[in-house]
């Protein structure tokens, strides 16, 4: 009885409250569907941050476990998305302040290497034309690039607001900060990246940081793995 009623719960149709009861109870299908629909906006909120792949994703594996282990502290006052971003970014900040102790002088950049990118284009269907795809790949590094020379302060608004397409309002939450000082950071990124970049910008912001197909799925089966053992199968 009890299986099949695990079989006919409507995940997609949880509340975030629901899913959360249901993540704490160590329930394998909410876990995973948790994971898929936050992976991308983890990620690049732990990048805007860290700018660096693999310290991005240890980030987003990292603060999901903390939530996964705090997750009856959800209370729902904001989405659990919002709330599940707020830890990783407090995670990819530890992580910067513990690099940058270590090293004062270390300069992090962007890792986004050609295995990676080529990973990607195998794995996404297109039927855009060979010249029009190569022009958006390259037009995205130069995004990528422009990003990552963004002030600290202004980095994590931008990416989390213009790209990953939260509110001012969840992006200050996320952030911790007033909705007000999300607007001004939002505001002055742009400007600088319209400088460097000109109109192509906006238009092509979609292309960049993309997380998605294998490597959101590894993600999710590490997270799966990490905190499986005490999980229920569904």
């Amino acid at each position: 009885m009890v299986a099949l009623e695990r079989i006919r719960v409507d995940y997609e149709g949880l509340s975030d409250i629901e899913l959360a009861g249901r993540v704490g109870q160590r329930d394998v299908a909410a876990l995973r569907l948790l994971t898929q629909r936050n992976n991308q906006r983890l990620y690049r909120s732990a990048w805007s941050i860290l700018k660096d792949r693999s310290e991005a994703e240890e980030a987003v594996q990292d603060g999901y476990l903390k939530a996964f282990a705090a997750i009856e502290n959800f209370a729902g006052r904001s989405s659990l998305s919002t709330w599940l971003t707020r830890i990783v970014i407090n995670e990819a900040l530890g992580r910067r302040r513990a690099a940058e102790s270590r090293s004062r002088q270390q300069q992090q950049s962007v890792l986004f290497i050609e295995e990676y990118r080529e990973k990607l284009m195998r794995g996404s269907a297109s039927s855009q034309s060979p010249e029009t795809a190569l022009m958006r790949r390259q037009l995205g590094k130069l995004l990528e690039r422009a990003i990552s020379r963004l002030p600290d302060a202004f980095r994590p608004a931008f990416v989390l607001h213009e790209i990953e397409g939260l509110s001012l309002a969840d992006t200050a939450e996320a952030l911790q900060v007033p909705k007000e000082t999300v607007k001004t950071r939002v505001f002055r990124a742009r400007r600088l990246l319209q400088k460097e970049l000109g109109p192509e910008l906006r238009n092509a912001l979609s292309e960049t940081f993309v997380f998605a197909g294998a490597d959101c799925e590894a993600l999710t089966n590490r997270v799966l793995t990490s905190f499986g053992k005490s999980a229920i199968s569904i």
